[in-house]
């Protein structure tokens, strides 16, 4: 059920969607149809509806004809789209962050950090997807190392398609059980460079970050494998 205090009923359910499909209890693919999204969040449909529409822009809910609202479909040419463009956007915008930033933007990515590395990855009661609060944190953290870029356009693009990212990590069974890779060396790796202010350092190990993630994500996807999705170099 969705509390309305603190909040509008509609960033009630906006909430509450959102954690459900980063959770995995809303598939890839899924329709989300009103009567039963209202039922389960004990929401009106406008606000249901304004809810899908921010899910939207936000790129974890997509519309089909005749179909309606769907949760976001996993797809190879789309991780392969998404990958590149953040491979060059997200990383740039990182370059620029760790080059404007001021003492406020390396104490919240610090303090983002910190919570990143104590938060709960798995829950034993489902292995197979990073926990809410590791997820949580994991966005913050990396909206934390962007946050000091100056130029807004850029910023809201990376964010945006990070955003849109995190639905393929959720159902990566792989991802952070790879025996070769260290996960929490590279997130501190890229804090460390950010702090040093090595703007260029930051931005490759961003580039290889993004890209190494991309070659576990792509094993989610149901369609044909694209061999376009950037390799780790």
């Amino acid at each position: 059920m969705v509390k309305s205090s603190g909040t509008t009923r509609t960033d009630g359910v906006y909430q509450a969607l959102r954690a459900d499909i980063l959770g995995g209890r809303l598939i890839p693919g899924a329709r989300l149809k009103f009567p039963e999204l209202s039922e389960r969040y004990k929401a009106s449909v406008g606000a249901t509806r304004e809810a899908l529409t921010k899910l939207a822009a936000e790129g974890l809910v997509t519309t089909k004809a005749h179909q309606g609202y769907l949760v976001r479909p996993l797809s190879h040419q789309d991780l392969a789209d998404l990958t590149t463009a953040r491979v060059e956007i997200e990383s740039l915008v990182l370059k620029l962050s760790v080059l404007d930033g001021d003492m406020h933007w390396e104490a919240d990515a610090l303090a983002a950090h910190h919570l990143l590395e104590r938060a709960q990855f798995r829950d034993p009661a489902d292995p197979n997807h990073p926990t809410d609060e590791w997820s949580t944190a994991h966005v913050a953290f990396h909206n934390a190392l962007l946050a000091g870029c100056g130029n807004r356009r850029l910023l809201d693009t990376a964010q945006a398609l990070r955003q849109e990212a995190e639905l393929y990590l959720q159902w990566s069974v792989s991802f952070g059980n790879e025996p070769d890779r260290d996960l929490a060396g590279e997130h501190r790796a890229l804090l460390d460079a950010a702090l040093s202010r090595k703007a260029d350092l930051a931005q490759e190990l961003l580039r290889d970050h993004i890209a190494h993630t991309a070659q576990l994500l792509i094993r989610c996807a149901l369609d044909e494998p694209n061999s376009a999705v950037v390799e780790p170099r």
